[in-house]
């Protein structure tokens, strides 16, 4: 784990990491438990790559939890995971604040119930102050929805005089983002096999290095983490432009 810490120390690493967690429940399905066994697996794991990140020179995380379309999935893996999301912001509140971990949420927050919503607006008020890693959790997140949200309100501004229409552009609609205060990520991380980016960050990513890995998400550990921050580090990122 030192020597990969290392490796990403000696050369220019990503900022920002964003990841799809996905495996969850076919990892669960191939020990023959349930799949929120596999949920709770995967919680455990955040800890660890939160925990790995400051040492790698990762300064924002970004992990997609729960997606527009996961509320087609089951009644009951639906309601286990809500009951995991509150599990969560509970154990691990004090663990973050320690750490100095600024908390931020991304997503629709109207779907939620009101009483996990006002756990979120309590961890982030808490772990506003930190500055050691900025992890931002994407619940009841969707690019789509994302960017129509952000229309509806530049919309507004332009309707009501705030913003005239010929001063949008492509930096504009940032600022009405739910990552409005985030870096576009650097480095966008998929596992369990799959090569798909699911309607995460769609505006954000458009100049991400991606990484699809078959390692199912509970099965991640710090150092595959590692690896991949290294390997990210000597990729050549030319951003449409050609090297002398």
């Amino acid at each position: 784990m030192k020597d990969l810490q290392q490796q990403g120390a000696d050369h220019q690493g990503p900022g920002h990491v964003a990841i799809i967690m996905d495996g969850n429940g076919r990892w669960a399905t191939a020990q023959g438990k349930p799949r929120l066994y596999g949920h709770h697996a995967g919680a455990k794991r955040v800890r660890e790559i939160v925990e790995a990140c400051p040492g790698l020179g990762v300064k924002y995380l970004t992990v997609f939890a729960f997606s527009t379309e996961n509320w087609k999935r089951t009644q009951a893996e639906v309601s286990g995971l809500m009951k995991l999301f509150r599990r969560y912001i509970v154990s691990e509140a004090r663990a973050l604040i320690d750490a100095g971990v600024r908390v931020h949420f991304i997503g629709d927050r109207v779907r939620l119930e009101p009483s996990l919503v006002a756990m979120m607006d309590e961890l982030e008020a808490m772990t506003r102050g930190n500055d050691a890693l900025h992890l931002t959790i994407a619940l009841n997140y969707g690019g789509r929805d994302e960017v129509a949200r952000a229309t509806r309100r530049l919309a507004q501004d332009v309707a009501e005089g705030r913003l005239r229409p010929d001063d949008v552009n492509e930096e504009t609609l940032p600022r009405y983002l739910d990552t409005c205060i985030l870096p576009d990520p650097d480095l966008v991380i998929r596992t369990s096999g799959e090569a798909r980016i699911s309607n995460f960050l769609l505006w954000q990513s458009a100049y991400s290095e991606y990484e699809f890995i078959d390692t199912l998400w509970p099965d991640f550990t710090a150092e595959i983490f590692a690896g991949i921050v290294a390997s990210y580090s000597r990729r050549e990122r030319r951003f449409g432009a050609v090297t002398a």
